[in-house]
């Protein structure tokens, strides 16, 4: 095991695939000359050159779309915007053509490629580039949404994206970009759609994913100090979710608490609450509570950032509360 960066652990899973297969590509803009606005592929263009690693105008719907006539012609395009907050510019592409293809075709042309890029809350970047749009994704079929944590599910899960034969839609995180976590040097895959329990407990589920992992892991330490011991799942993807794990650690605890950063309504929360409360109502000693981002577009100011978005204190308050109210 080496420790490295979330960046890195990206840097290594486009660059392993792009040597084992000829037919993966990266574009995006300032993906080459540049080495990333974020830096994950930094000395990419040197290794590759200027044929797989291709600089962008500024023109999400264009590129998009080169993309997805790539991937219909049998190449495996990895799409880089720049922020998720840029790809509502491309989403015609990505929901009208990527995820609609193999169903329009009956099945002659899949399109296998990677939309992928920063996600959510950066710091101080406002309304317009702060925003979460898993569910927005997560709800059209076709498309596979995987959102990681750490960078050893980065790499393992991005490896995968790159290999599978549908659309995938990978959301990472401008604030995880510098995060350190130990990946192994031997080569690895994480499947697509598979939870991951990151700490064992007996009172209580926390399911989270994304850099709301933090949140949700931080909760568990502070609820260890009072006795209360909890389960914390790492969705990983958002599509398809595993409902599998969550109900088995549903039906250990009897309670559930879902963390997210996006806002309440439509989510992804609210989905793993109906599916717990339809698929395991009687398990349930308490009813299933969430924690998610204020129904308000992210202000600027770096307090109102705070009193926006779940964080430790508010998870923390409502694990107590399932835990000392009755179902």
């Amino acid at each position: 095991m080496r420790t490295i960066q979330f960046r890195e652990a990206l840097r290594e899973a486009m660059s392993e695939e792009m040597r084992r297969d000829p037919r993966v590509f990266l574009m995006g803009e300032e993906v080459a000359e540049y080495n990333g606005a974020y830096k994950v592929s930094q000395g990419m263009l040197d290794e590759f050159g200027a044929k797989r690693v291709i600089d962008t105008p500024i023109a999400e719907l264009g590129f998009a779309g080169i993309g997805v006539g790539a991937a219909m012609n049998g190449l495996r395009p990895i799409i880089e915007f720049m922020t998720f907050n840029f790809s509502l510019v491309a989403i015609d592409q990505i929901i009208n053509s990527a995820a609609k293809m193999m169903s329009m075709s009956g099945g002659q042309y899949s399109c296998p490629m990677v939309f992928r890029g920063p996600t959510g809350n950066a710091g101080m970047l406002s309304s317009q580039h702060s925003q979460n749009f898993e569910n927005w994704y997560a709800n059209c079929p076709g498309l596979k949404v995987v959102v990681p944590s750490n960078p050893y599910d980065a790499k393992g899960l991005l490896k995968s994206s790159i290999r599978d034969e549908d659309p995938v839609i990978f959301m990472e995180s401008e604030l995880m970009y510098g995060d350190k976590g130990e990946v192994p040097e031997e080569e690895y895959l994480i499947p697509i759609g598979v939870a991951d329990v990151k700490r064992e407990g007996e009172d209580v589920t926390i399911v989270s994913f994304g850099k709301m992992m933090k949140v949700a892991l931080g909760a568990a330490e502070e609820l260890q100090k009072e006795n209360i011991s909890a389960e914390v799942i790492d969705l990983r993807t958002v599509r398809p979710i595993d409902f599998e794990t969550i109900m088995k650690s549903v039906r250990k605890t009897n309670r559930l608490v879902v963390v997210e950063e996006a806002w309440p309504l439509a989510s992804i929360s609210s989905e793993i609450t109906y599916n717990v409360q339809r698929n395991a109502f009687d398990y349930l000693d308490a009813p299933v509570i969430r924690v998610t981002c204020q129904d308000v577009p992210l202000p600027y100011a770096p307090t109102l950032i705070e009193a926006s978005l779940p964080n430790v204190e508010r998870t923390v308050k409502a694990i107590r509360e399932v835990m000392y109210q009755k179902a």
